[in-house]
Parts: C-alpha cells; structure tokens; sequence
C-alpha cells in the first residue's frame, strides 16, 4: 500500500493478484482464517452500532467469504474504479483488500461517495507490522548472497497514515484501532506455503518474473529460525490487522464544542481542587 502523501504509483499487478486468489480458492485446504476471524469482528462491530442496513454493500476480493456476512448485501470486486452507485448506500465495508490498492484515498473516496448521509464505513486491512520477520529475513537473505534486493513484499501502511486517509477522504468521526496476531509455523517454509494458500503472495507489478534462487530461501529460512524460533522450535508470523471506521457527514451527528464555550469547571466535576500550573516559582509555559 502506497503511503498517505505519494504520488498514485503502480503497486499492484492485478492479473497476478487474481491468479493467486484463485489459486488459493481452488486449493483442498486454503488458508483463510484470518479473513473468517475478520468476518467475525465486522459482525461484531455492526452488533454494536446497533442498526438495520437496508443497503448494505461489500467490496472485496473474496465474494465466496463475505457474502454471507449480510444476505442482502450488493458486493462488488475490488477494482481501482469501484462499481458503486453514489448516494445508494447505507453501509459499505471495504474487506481484506485496501492493503493491495495503488490509489487507497481514491478507494475511500469512492466508498464515501456511495454512502447516503450518517451512513457508516468499515475497512479492514493488513497494518505495516505484517511479516515484519519475514521481510526482514528475505532482505537479508537476498543481500548477502546477491548484493541486491528485489520487491517481495508488498508495503503496507502504518495506523497513523490510515487514520490521516480517512481524514482526507472527508469522514466524519473517524477511527482507526489495530490489533496483532500471532501465527506459530513449524518453519518458513510452512509459512510461505501458507501465505500461497491464503491467495497473499507477492503480486507486487514490480516483482521479479522467475522463481527465486533456491539458496535466497533456504538461507532465509535458516536466517528465521536463528533469529525468530521460539522456544517449542516453532517460528512465529505476525499479522497485524488495522480497522478504519468512518461516518458519512451527517447534521445529525454530534460535533466538538467551540474552544472556550464550557460553563462549568471540570476540578467541579471531579471533585478535586485546581491547582494553578503558574503559581509561586513557576513561568507560563515551563
């Protein structure tokens, strides 16, 4: 994913990106917890706001997923131009793929737009601390025996900038809350094999077109174990998963009080005494 203030690059290789899922999605046992344990947060989340969606829509690139998440539900793919009729909708949620978007503040954008007024949007991605020991291995894999280093993962953006984008894309009341997994592996190997089952594999436009040298592997491998293994002889893989959640501007909605406009004292409302930060010794603005 393409930081908050970068010019639109090509990030992603579509084609590659449909390959992969589709080859995820026609594996015996393809690995897609995580996108189930994030279909079960959303549904949680929407329990606590407490609404009826009547026009609901979904944009995803996992359809057989999230489909059942809302039976009326209009779901539409994750392409750079979304299929989203503005105005139409009083619920859009953005899953498990703002992560591969070359123009992600267009995608929120276009989300935003299809909102009706206090309509409500929520995204779940892949946060920046995602396989930060694998990409770290990788690289020092690569360098050491190549003196070089090729685009293997795709970068990923960090909480604050995903709270920025909201801001920028016009959201009122915007939120953004992230929290960590942690998968255990009985090597890198099982985990690379594990990331092709979950359809994430490098689909980067600027990846290299022939299989990696075997020794850039192993070498990585190695480089996990020694650096990462626990305990159990297990490796760990984190995935951090970021939620972003926005209204549609509404007059409806609750807005901050004008600076000074208080009328009652908040030591009153505590119950504690005030105590002056300029008293004896000190200086405005110590």
């Amino acid at each position: 994913m393409v930081g908050p203030m970068q010019s639109q690059t090509t990030l992603t290789d579509p084609q590659a990106l449909g390959r992969n899922r589709a080859r995820a999605s026609a594996m015996a046992e393809p690995a897609l917890f995580l996108q189930l344990d994030v279909v079960d947060e959303v549904q949680e989340r929407l329990d606590l706001v407490n609404r009826s969606f009547t026009s609901p829509t979904i944009v995803t690139g996992w359809p057989q997923i999230w489909s059942n998440l809302l039976p009326n539900a209009h779901i539409t793919a994750d392409q750079e131009t979304l299929d989203l009729t503005p105005g139409a909708h009083d619920l859009v949620i953005h899953a498990m793929s703002l992560h591969w978007a070359d123009d992600p503040v267009g995608q929120l954008i276009q989300c935003k737009r299809a909102l009706k007024p206090d309509g409500l949007f929520l995204c779940a991605l892949f946060g920046g601390q995602t396989l930060s020991e694998l990409r770290a291995v990788l690289a020092e894999a690569e360098v050491a025996i190549t003196g070089g280093l090729s685009p293997r993962v795709a970068p990923m953006a960090e909480i604050r900038d995903l709270g920025a984008l909201l801001q920028r894309a016009g959201f009122a009341l915007p939120v953004a809350d992230t929290y960590t997994r942690i998968v255990t592996y009985s090597d890198a190997w099982h985990l690379m094999h594990d990331l092709r089952a979950m359809g994430e594999n490098n689909a980067l436009a600027t990846r290299i077109r022939h299989f990696s040298r075997p020794s850039i592997l192993k070498k990585a491998v190695d480089l996990y174990q020694s650096g990462f293994g626990l305990a159990d002889g297990r490796i760990p893989a984190r995935f951090e998963m970021i939620y972003l959640t926005g209204w549609a501007p509404d007059d409806s909605q609750p807005k901050p009080l004008r600076p000074g406009s208080a009328t009652a004292r908040l030591a009153d409302a505590l119950g504690v005494d005030e105590t002056s930060l300029t008293g004896p010794g000190n200086k405005s603005g110590d």
